[in-house]
């Protein structure tokens, strides 16, 4: 049996969905959330298990974005697979009146359904008091009250899913008579009895996959004989519903006279002024957070990935496998691992935003601001998303109905920093940036963090008013969004996303890097002829004074310049010593067009490579050592490291992100313009800021 669950977004439908499977999704305070269908098991009291698909969030069955026309394309077409036996709406008790919309039209449809009032607790707080057996009585369906977010009333859910020889399927309404004739004579095309059916097939026939070419032209033509205009009905469906709706209300909600204790709040929050000040304030605190929390463990567990190296070393005859393993795999992986403190802090705080309702307000507030650079309140979700991936956030760009806003957006949210580069902006600042107060309490580290994620945003918005003026589009939007109740952040979701994000970050860039890490090790471990074999020969002859550690040191340094890696990264130093950057570096650039992830573990593995003196262990202390053999100073001095940092707020994200705008553009055209522009802008900004620095 398959169960949908249907809703607005933030009714509570994906915490439902989390409690009915036990699956763990993202819930978020903003439409959208959950772009795709989400499926999972459900098991019953009678021992039954069934299939439950969490339905993307809308407000009607008129979509206005990709996601929401996943919902119309299911339910209007029985044959498809994830067509639903039963249908639980999900309804938002503090808003009764925009959430039965959907639920009068769903149960038009003739699908066997019920309905549960969540969040009640909120509307209690707004005063709202409701009568769920009168609501059932009116409605004709089972109404239970329920908190998703608490599990409360899960099980008289289950309960009811068990025995659903109870849920009879419902007549479908009279139908005005001028639209009676259109859906009488679609139903005899179709061979379709449900009459509202065959009047939303007909109103959005363009938008349903299922419909063949001769379905689609014969319904056309009959549209057209009857004169029947789609977004006539609509408007009156909506009217003729809305009224229905106010006289039901009238008869099961009471109001009373409660202050709302969110709106003086809420008017703080979304002032034009201090709403922003506030938001930068968060950020700021953030990111502050970010270096003086995550500094001591991110340094216990460089010391521990130092130790381990030294150790294997120790313990290991030397040899190939002795080399791959502390030079190439755990150096590698150790790049990576480092970073978990900064992760899980970065996304424990964005979490609780939203859990708080707070990001909610950050994209009301927005919406006026991006408006002006192309986009809408909706573009906000994907740029804000992408402060993690922007795989995801570029997919959750489906939200946006406007195909000029959509584009936009998709070209300027690889330009937000995602998670990938919070590894390479952390470790090249504690290099440069002193670690010193600035006014007493505030950190010069965190305000150097806090400035790259702001330079990346301001550019986000610049992007977008330039590419705008290159797309033709005479359509406008509009965004309305619910504001969510303030309430305290659940503890245990909160631990939750801090433990699988920073799984999936370890994980996934794991792969990535290991892979990465055998292939570099191989290539800086080996090369051509005489000028790899002949190094030690070369050294010792060249500098007869050297011993121990010291010998080794230039032996290995030899090796690596004429190795596979050195060569390639010889043949590409003349583009990027522009930028300050030597080959070492370049190797370092190209590999990590896998994933950003991949350069300070491409750097550490080369400098492993490069170098077997025991006391640089630690990846800060092997990179800070590292000096140019030309002028003797530092490689990431000031100058290089604030260049890197400048081309990797700029450059584009990887392969992935390339690879996700093709799918959702359909083409080559879009992804091979953003990878132009963004890679263009990052060699000129870097060229720009080593010249001014060196």
């Amino acid at each position: 049996m398959k169960v949908a669950l249907v809703g607005n977004p933030n009714s509570g439908k994906t915490s439902l969905f989390n409690q009915l499977t036990g699956l763990h999704q993202k819930v978020g305070n903003f439409p959208g959330v959950t772009v795709d269908k989400k499926t999972g098991k459900a098991k019953l009291p009678n021992g039954v298990t069934i299939t439950v698909l969490d339905l993307p969030g809308t407000y009607s069955l008129y979509p206005n974005s990709l996601d929401e026309n996943v919902v119309l394309d299911i339910l209007l077409n029985p044959d498809n697979s994830d067509f639903p036996d039963i249908i639980v709406a999900v309804v938002d008790a503090s808003n009764l009146k925009r959430s039965l919309l959907l639920f009068y039209q769903v149960k038009a449809l003739g699908i066997p359904c019920l309905l549960v009032l969540n969040q009640l607790d909120e509307a209690l707080d707004k005063g709202i008091v409701l009568d769920p057996q009168k609501l059932s009585e009116k409605l004709d369906v089972d109404v239970l009250e329920i908190n998703a977010r608490e599990g409360l009333g899960i099980n008289n859910l289950k309960d009811i899913l068990a025995r659903p020889q109870v849920l009879k399927e419902l007549e479908v309404e009279d139908l005005s008579p001028e639209y009676t004739k259109v859906a009488k004579e679609v139903g005899e095309f179709l061979n379709e009895p449900n009459q509202y059916r065959n009047l939303q097939i007909a109103a959005q026939g363009e938008k349903l996959s299922f419909l063949t070419t001769a379905e689609f032209v014969g319904i056309e033509k009959i549209k057209k004989e009857l004169n029947f205009i789609p977004s006539k009905f609509q408007t009156w469906e909506t009217m003729m519903r809305f009224g229905a709706i106010s006289e039901l209300q009238k008869e099961v909600q009471r109001t009373k006279n409660t202050e709302i204790t969110t709106s003086w709040l809420d008017k703080i929050l979304l002032h034009k002024v201090w709403g922003y000040v506030i938001f930068a304030f968060i950020l700021g605190s953030v990111f502050q957070a970010v270096f003086v929390l995550a500094n001591y463990p991110a340094d216990l567990i460089d010391a521990g990935i130092a130790a381990l190296t030294s150790t294997l070393r120790e313990v290991l005859p030397a040899g190939k496998f002795a080399d791959l393993l502390t030079d190439g795999l755990i150096a590698g992986i150790g790049g990576v691992v480092i970073f978990i403190p900064q992760i899980a802090l970065l996304f424990g705080f964005i979490t609780i935003m939203e859990e708080t309702g707070y990001m909610a307000r950050v994209i009301v507030l927005m919406d006026k601001l991006v408006r002006k650079f192309g986009m809408s309140g909706r573009s906000v979700v994907p740029l804000i998303s992408s402060m993690a991936c922007a795989v995801p956030a570029i997919m959750s760009a489906r939200t946006i109905g406007n195909w000029k806003e959509r584009i936009v957006t998709i070209m300027v949210t690889p330009l937000m920093s995602c998670q990938a580069r919070l590894p390479i902006y952390t470790i090249l600042i504690a290099l440069v940036v002193p670690n010193e107060l600035f006014l007493g309490f505030i950190g010069y580290q965190g305000l150097a963090l806090m400035g790259l994620y702001f330079l990346g945003a301001i550019s986000a918005l610049l992007a977008g008013l330039v590419i705008k003026k290159f797309i033709k589009s005479d359509s406008k939007s509009m965004f309305f969004m619910e504001l969510p109740a303030f309430r305290p952040p659940r503890w245990s979701e909160v631990a939750y996303t801090i433990y699988e994000k920073s799984k999936t970050f370890v994980l996934e860039a794991g792969k990535v890097i290991l892979a990465i890490s055998l292939v570099l090790w191989v290539l800086s471990s080996y090369g051509p002829g005489e000028s790899f074999s002949g190094a030690e020969e070369r050294i010792v002859q060249a500098s007869p004074e050297l011993q121990g550690a010291e010998l080794e040191d230039a032996i290995a340094a030899e090796k690596l310049q004429n190795s596979y890696a050195g060569h390639f990264g010889k043949t590409i130093e003349p583009v990027i010593r522009p930028l300050g950057y030597d080959w070492k570096i370049g190797i370092a650039l190209i590999a990590s067009f896998a994933a950003r992830e991949v350069f300070v573990g491409t750097m550490s593995t080369i400098y492993s490579i490069g170098s077997k003196t025991e006391e640089d262990g630690t990846i800060k202390a092997r990179l800070k050592r590292e000096k140019d053999p030309v002028t003797g100073e530092p490689v990431f001095g000031v100058a290089t490291s604030f260049s890197l940092l400048v081309f990797y707020v700029f450059a584009m994200m990887c392969m992935s992100t390339i690879a996700v705008v093709y799918r959702e553009t359909k083409g080559w055209k879009w992804p091979m313009i953003q990878l132009a522009y963004m890679s263009v802008l990052a060699y000129v900004a870097a060229f720009i800021v080593y010249q001014l620095l060196k």
